[in-house]
């Protein structure tokens, strides 16, 4: 039996045998893999569940799949005994093709195409992405942490407006803002942008006001009673502004996926406030997104209509900070965050729930940072879900980051290959790595990027599958190369010429130290204060070699100058300098490092405990400082 169900797994997408981080191979426990089949409705406690699994399987696999992706004039299997076939374009062309040896050739046009003789959908997918032809600078910058804007209290899409104006004052091309995905209206404590309810819309508490707020002045958030206040502005609004035609307009074209979100949103506030903390616990005839009281929920019901008018305001806001950054020269614009996945009790699990992973969480095994892993609290499409839907949620999914955008992040990118994927009530250790359509998901990805015009940026970092950053690059997507991560086989730091070409080129990110935190210890102090560093002794005198190493390398490069500074703001005009010198096509670098800020917006590993996701920037413009404007002009050399 042990044999059929290793058989079984791997049959699922399950990595049965693996190499950890350490280089140690690794076999996944039986018991791992029963929970995870089961939760994937392949069902393994015996010889005769696990026949009926490989039958169901086979049958999913011999069924055609509502939508086939395939590269430019590449050759796929044709419909039996067929010697001629017609394709129809989106715009209503049709193709005639020829049919030899039961396949037929695909056209050089990328698109969305349907086999008029069978139905079957095809996207036939181009070489790789969209990418600008010359190398780039942009800047990273937290919404919530924009001064000025329209909201009391936090950064907002008026804000951002402002900020691209300014940003693309000083030369950048570009700025990459971190998920504004839809969290949890009636869960203002719900902060982190990486674990929305939906990926497929936005969170309206960014919409822009026709207003100025006033800035209280305040270093750190109070989320819970600024989002009170926003609620009481938007509603406000919706009251004065009703229902216009682009308002209607909007509703229409989101359509189902816009109207149950709207559903759920409704929902959740009124459950939440009798003690329902997921609409797993909801009354039994909400729970089901098709049901009659859910459908009974239209447009024209008041609550659901502000639902719907508060993502108007926030789509028509985000909007107009992309074609203001356009208006002002910017070659790419914002560049929007694609989070890996989504909570289980939010609004995509809820209305979609044959698109997700159930009874499954995502996460990482364990590690050299987290000898634990990690259980990131997350689900994520599935994989056979994304093939028996034709790979809808995903390609909405795409559409949303890019629809306002000139460029896109795909958080954890990994995932596209493979998800370490946890039972519920396992710990991390107890996962198994569970495989995805790779190539399916980097051709509509490059598809889709070729659309709208938007590059694409991969977070490429961690344990990475072998050969995975060869396809990303082959696919026309930037991988990430962080300052921190940039070293040769010996620990020393790589000189900027080796930088890796095909990879955008970063001083940090989100979360880790900025550059003057990093050089000053300020995480170290951090993760002392937090429990989060066993052994401080030993990591301070590695970051006291790691300090030499780097400065001696900036030196090196003609970056840096004399001894090893007491202070960080030389430090961060060398490492600016040293990644202006990158091959990379696009270097970015976040308000932070150009402000010589300290703090970092998030430690992974906390809740609570550091004030993630809080803090607001000092300046109200930060390129009216001397070092920020001194380090834009470092980016802006030739």
């Amino acid at each position: 039996m042990a044999d059929a169900l290793s058989r079984l797994a791997r049959a699922a997408g399950l990595v049965v045998h693996w190499t950890n981080a350490s280089g140690k191979p690794e076999t996944v426990s039986p018991d791992t893999l029963r929970a995870v089949l089961a939760a994937l409705d392949l069902p393994s406690g015996n010889n005769a569940q696990i026949r009926e699994s490989f039958a169901r399987l086979n049958r999913m696999k011999t069924d055609t799949a509502p939508l086939q992706v395939a590269k430019t004039a590449s050759a796929i299997a044709a419909p039996a005994r067929k010697k001629r076939g017609r394709l129809m374009a989106e715009d209503g062309r049709r193709y005639d093709i020829t049919i030899e040896n039961g396949r037929l050739r695909l056209p050089q046009v990328p698109g969305y195409y349907r086999l008029e003789e069978n139905g079957q959908q095809i996207a036939v997918a181009p070489a790789s992405a969209w990418l600008p032809d010359h190398s780039l600078w942009g800047i990273g910058v937290q919404v919530y942490a924009l001064r000025g804007g329209s909201t009391e209290g936090f950064g907002d899409f008026a804000a951002l407006t402002s900020f691209c104006e300014e940003a693309a004052a000083v030369g950048a091309a570009a700025v990459a803002i971190s998920p504004v995905h839809a969290l949890f209206g009636a869960l203002p404590d719900h902060i982190g942008p990486y674990a929305p309810s939906t990926r497929l819309w936005l969170n309206p508490l960014y919409a822009a006001m026709p207003r100025r707020a006033r800035d209280t002045g305040a270093d750190l958030i109070d989320w819970p009673g600024a989002a009170k206040r926003k609620w009481r502005v938007l509603r406000a609004a919706f009251a004065r502004q009703g229902q216009d035609e682009s308002f209607r307009a909007f509703v229409r074209q989101g359509g189902d996926r816009l109207l149950a979100h709207a559903r759920f949103e409704a929902l959740d506030a009124r459950f939440r406030a009798q003690g329902c903390a997921s609409w797993r616990q909801w009354p039994r005839r909400f729970r089901d997104a098709a049901s009659g009281p859910v459908r009974a929920l239209t447009a024209k019901d008041p609550e659901i209509a502000f639902q719907l008018f508060a993502q108007w305001q926030a789509d028509h806001s985000l909007a107009k900070a992309q074609a203001r950054a356009r208006d002002t020269g910017m070659a790419i614009g914002l560049i929007t965050d694609m989070a890996v996945g989504m909570d289980p009790a939010g609004s995509h699990a809820w209305s979609a729930p044959s698109e997700v992973l159930r009874g499954l969480t995502v996460g990482a095994p364990p590690d050299a940072f987290n000898a634990k892993g990690q259980n990131w609290g997350l689900t994520n499409l599935s994989p056979h879900g994304l093939m028996e839907s034709g790979y809808s949620g995903f390609v909405a999914t795409l559409r949303a980051a890019m629809r306002h955008a000139g460029g896109i992040r795909l958080d954890h990118a990994m995932g596209l290959q493979r998800l370490w994927v946890i039972p519920e009530g396992a710990g991390p250790e107890q996962g198994v790595y569970l495989q995805y359509p790779l190539d399916s998901l980097l051709g509509l990805i490059a598809l889709e990027s070729r659309r709208h015009r938007a590059m694409v940026v991969a977070e490429d970092l961690g344990t990475v599958p072998d050969g995975f950053r060869g396809k990303l690059a082959r696919a026309g997507m930037l991988g990430m190369r962080v300052l921190w991560f940039e070293r040769d086989r010996k620990g020393n730091f790589l000189p900027s010429a080796e930088w890796d070409a095909r990879a955008a080129a970063l001083s940090t990110t989100h979360d880790l130290p900025t550059l003057a935190g990093w050089w000053t210890g300020r995480d170290l102090q951090w993760r002392r204060k937090l429990g989060l560093e066993t052994s401080p002794v030993k990591t301070q005198r590695a970051r006291i070699e790691d300090r030499k190493k780097l400065w001696r390398m900036l030196k090196q490069a003609g970056c840096a100058k004399g001894p090893l500074p007491a202070h960080a703001s030389p430090f961060v005009d060398a490492a600016f300098e040293a990644i202006a010198a990158t091959p990379s096509p696009l270097k970015l670098l976040p308000v932070e490092d150009f402000l010589g800020e300290k703090e970092q917006p998030n430690i992974p590993g906390t809740i609570d405990e550091h004030p993630n996701w809080r803090r607001r920037l000092k300046k109200a413009k930060p390129f009216d400082t001397a070092p920020a404007r001194r380090r834009a002009a470092m980016l802006n050399m030739p």
